[in-house]
């Protein structure tokens, strides 16, 4: 493809952590070399994305740059046979959006091993309303069933409800049967919790129990996003060889916990990462997103925006202002 201008969301350096944020027009010629180039249809946006937009040196260092660790979109070169021109794909994870040129872009050029088919049964607005977020989720509750837990086992907690992994992880378990109770801080979101099929809703005040190093049992699963005191309290609370998975720390990055619960009702505690999963475990799971997975409010989880309207979600988002997910028409 011969060099082309494309339109995207570009994040400069003007000095010395001074960072500013506009739509450009830019080259296909300025994109990293890679296996693949991806014309992009949607993205979305995470938290991850407010960071990389704001020059964060943990998440984005090269600049200039553009954010997005979600696209997808259709093959417009390869130099891989599995990934012919015109196959739809999807690509989330890895160094996209971070210091590889993202999705909030008209074109990405990625290596081979990030992209994934777009399932058939998937559209590529649903695929982006997913996106990390909801293979994040579909990976935690993946591993859920790996160790054996069944609907009738109990009940599941989920944290973080309203969040994006959070949300999708209660419609995925209420599409599976499970009796899933949701933890929120805000009081005003149990209808919508309820509405993705939560049976309960609870503060966290109501789990959080730092003196006692055992709790009554009750969990027969824990899906887990903010750490701290949160997830501390939940595997105290989780029954014997419950499963524990934990893949956030939107309250802390440490925990505290005695040996009990693990060596006394063997609880197990497995770290969830969807960013360097390899591509076996991948596709797997994103196979059950489009069937079994798959929630019938998938589309009620996110809203649509244009790429000229992503620089203020962006913001509010890092801000605390934004409660919503958003899918972007690029």
């Amino acid at each position: 493809m011969t060099d082309t201008s494309y339109t995207a969301l570009v994040v400069r350096e003007d000095a010395p952590k001074t960072f500013s944020r506009a739509i450009e027009q830019r080259q296909l010629s300025e994109l990293p070399a890679g296996d693949v180039l991806i014309k992009v249809v949607y993205s979305s946006l995470n938290f991850k994305d407010a960071l990389s937009a704001t020059g964060n040196p943990g998440v984005s260092r090269n600049f200039p740059h553009s954010p997005a660790i979600d696209a997808v979109g259709e093959v417009v070169e390869s130099n891989d046979v599995n990934l012919p021109t015109g196959m739809q794909v999807v690509v989330t994870g890895f160094d996209l959006g971070m210091n590889t040129a993202g999705g909030l872009a008209e074109y990405v050029r990625v290596p081979a091993n990030w992209v994934v088919p777009l399932p058939s049964n998937l559209t590529a607005k649903e695929s982006m309303s997913y996106g990390t977020a909801g293979l994040t989720a579909a990976l935690m509750v993946n591993a859920l069933l790996e160790n054996d837990l069944i609907p009738s086992g109990g009940e599941i907690l989920v944290t973080g409800a309203t969040g994006g992994v959070g949300s999708v992880a209660v419609a995925i378990l209420a599409k599976l049967g499970f009796d899933v109770c949701a933890v929120t801080g805000k009081a005003d979101q149990a209808a919508f919790l309820k509405c993705l099929g939560a049976n309960s809703v609870v503060s966290r005040d109501e789990i959080i129990d730092e003196k006692r190093p055992m709790l009554k049992e009750r969990w027969a699963g824990v899906i887990d996003v903010a750490g701290g005191a949160l997830l501390s309290s939940a595997i105290k609370s989780t029954k014997y060889t419950g499963t524990v998975t934990c893949s956030g720390m939107v309250s802390d990055i440490n925990f505290t916990s005695s040996i009990f619960p693990f060596i006394l009702r063997g609880v197990k505690l497995i770290g969830i990462d969807s960013v360097e999963c390899p591509m076996n475990k991948r596709l797997k799971v994103w196979n059950k997103m489009t069937s079994e997975f798959k929630p019938d409010c998938l589309a009620e989880l996110t809203s649509e925006i244009a790429l000229e309207d992503t620089i203020d979600q962006l913001m509010a988002m890092l801000e605390g202002k934004s409660k919503e997910r958003f899918v972007v028409k690029i």
